[in-house]
């Protein structure tokens, strides 16, 4: 289904211009037949890059809505301009459909990175670097994770917390860093966590509010020091078991003994080779009112002794609104 939304007058185009910081305008007219041969690349980008209250695509009919394609000087047609923060920053004149594209993921891109509090914080501006693109209809839901309730179980203390993973900045391992800069001056923090006494790891992770969750991109990105051994290098997760709508986080022997909502093998190629980062998809009958999961990964890929994590992300749709305090569980963890 399309997002892009059809002006239907002047103060309806002020109002959406209000409502969301980044707003992509398509100038057209029917008779215009440049305008007919781009709007198909144009619903696409649409349909990839719609971000509730951050960036809206909008088509606007120069016939019927004259008094506001001559407050912008439309002079020909198609024109494309994006406005951010109620500013136009950027006009593209005419059926160019590279030049759109580019222009567009690049400030989408911005978008999702203005104005992000570190660590996960619930921001409205969006929960900041992504590793994959999202699927079509399905948002970015990060920023959801209650971070004050996040519980990692075996993580080397030397290593970012549970909290880092949910970090809004991109890995310092792909700015061609090894961590990232402290408060104490001189000092870096690393910008991941990485299991301590063996490959296993443990994550708690509690929602602000139910969510239908489609699937988990996980970002995670090794590197071998010179003169290491192999069983020195962390290795990337390779079975995960995930638990939904759990009260706390399970201990290692409990999760022995509990059925998991869903398990997963990762192979080798499923890992993106520019940005470390896998997506793993649910079965999402299954996680359709989550309000808390619980990620154990069993193994990893390799024969190193411990698992690296840089960054996770949470894709799927929000519910309503849960009271914080203690989790309930919802329904049956084990069926359909």
């Amino acid at each position: 289904m399309s997002k892009t939304v059809l002006v239907s007058s002047a103060s309806h185009f002020n109002q959406l211009l209000g409502s969301t910081k980044i707003l992509v305008t398509d100038f057209y007219a029917d008779w215009c037949g440049p305008c007919k041969a781009i709007a198909p690349i144009y619903e696409q980008l649409s349909a990839q890059l719609s971000r509730p209250q951050k960036v809206t695509f909008v088509k606007v009919d120069t016939e019927r809505q004259k008094e506001v394609a001559q407050k912008y000087n439309v002079a020909s047609l198609p024109t494309f301009m994006i406005f951010k923060d109620q500013h136009v920053v950027s006009t593209v004149q005419g059926a160019d459909p590279r030049k759109l594209s580019e222009l567009v993921k690049k400030i989408a891109a911005e978008a999702d990175s203005d104005g992000l509090g570190g660590f996960g914080e619930a921001s409205d501006s969006g929960t900041g670097w992504l590793g994959m693109g999202l699927p079509k209809g399905y948002d970015n839901v990060t920023d959801q994770v209650d971070v004050r309730g996040l519980d990692l179980l075996n993580a080397d203390s030397n290593f970012g917390g549970a909290r880092t993973l949910f970090d809004a900045s991109k890995p310092s391992a792909l700015q061609g860093g090894k961590g990232k800069g402290s408060a104490q001056a001189g000092e870096e923090t690393k910008d991941w966590a990485e299991s301590d006494t063996d490959e296993q790891l443990m994550l708690f992770i509690p929602f602000q509010s139910t969510l239908k969750v489609h699937s988990l991109h996980i970002t995670s990105l090794p590197s071998k020091d010179i003169g290491a051994e192999a069983d020195e290098v962390p290795m990337r997760p390779k079975t995960i078991q995930l638990y939904s709508n759990r009260a706390h986080v399970l201990g290692f022997e409990e999760a022995d003994d509990v059925e998991p909502t869903q398990a997963i093998t990762l192979q080798q190629e499923d890992w993106d080779t520019t940005t470390g980062t896998v997506k793993v998809d649910l079965r999402y009958v299954k996680f359709q009112n989550v309000s808390s999961l619980v990620l154990f990964v069993v193994d990893g890929e390799g024969d190193g002794e411990r698992v690296r994590i840089d960054r996770l992300r949470v894709v799927g749709e929000k519910g309503s609104k849960r009271e914080l305090g203690k989790l309930e569980k919802i329904g049956d963890e084990t069926g359909e």
